[in-house]
This record gives structure tokens, C-alpha cells and sequence, in this order.
């Protein structure tokens, strides 16, 4: 499953040049995250709940075209890989039919202290049923 959120570009998002920093894709990633953990029925509270947490622990993108203020731009994202451990989202950032940005995010699973742990399996059935390739 894909999800798309968008998203309407805050000035304060954007450079001295009025392009959106680079540094705002990861905040826009991570919202585009966690409103598909809600749309597979999976909101990362319950998963807080649970005493676990899915850290970054990589992270990758590559820039293709600016975006800027007033713009509204859509990130799509979805899950493209699991193990018993990790999970693994690619992302694109697109301003209508114009890609401007595409990446990644590594995920761990990790208790309340920080030590990696098996996603428990009701969580990962869940993520499993939502696993998807596109093109």
C-alpha cells in the first residue's frame, strides 16, 4: 500500500534563495510515516504503547527539482521491506507530475532502552499485509 500526504510549503521551510532547505524533506518524510502507520490502522502511539519504537537509523534521499514557498507538494511513501527486526520506507516527493525528491528510511525496533528487539507479531502481520513494490 502507498500513501500520499499533502503538504502545503511554510516559508519557514525554505532557504535565503526561497527553496525549500534540504533539511525540511526529513520532517515531511516522517509526517508522510506516520499518517500510514494511521492509514494501515497501526497509529505509532499503540506502537509506543507497546514499550517499543522504530528509530532511524539511516536515512537517504537525493533531490531532483526545488520546491518552494506557497507550493504544495505530495510525499508518497511506502513499506518495502520487513524482518523481524527492521523495516525499511522508500519515499517520493512530488510537486504534481514533477518528482523532486526520492529516499529512504531504515528503521529499527528498539525497547524503552534503546536495545534492538523482534517486532512483536501482531505488529509485524500487520506491517507484513501492507508490504508493497511499486514500479
Amino acid at each position: 500500500m502507498t500513501a500520499r500526504l499533502s503538504l502545503a510549503v511554510r516559508y519557514a521551510e525554505t532557504d535565503a534563495m526561497g527553496v525549500v532547505h534540504h533539511s525540511s524533506y526529513v520532517v515531511w518524510l516522517e509526517a508522510a510515516r506516520v499518517e500510514w502507520l494511521v492509514r494501515i490502522g497501526l497509529p505509532y502511539p499503540e506502537v509506543e504503547a507497546q514499550g517499543l519504537a522504530f528509530a532511524v537509523v539511516e536515512l537517504g534521499l537525493t533531490y531532483r527539482q526545488p520546491a518552494r514557498f506557497g507550493e504544495v507538494v505530495e510525499v508518497e511513501v511506502w513499506l518495502a521491506e520487513l524482518s523481524s527486526r527492521a523495516l525499511r520506507y522508500q519515499y517520493r516527493v512530488w510537486r504534481g507530475e514533477v518528482l523532486l525528491a526520492e529516499g529512504f528510511t531504515r528503521h529499527l525496533c528498539q525497547d524503552r532502552q534503546g536495545r534492538a528487539t523482534r517486532i512483536p507479531p501482531a505488529i509485524a502481520q500487520r506491517l507484513a499485509a501492507h508490504l508493497h513494490r511499486p514500479d
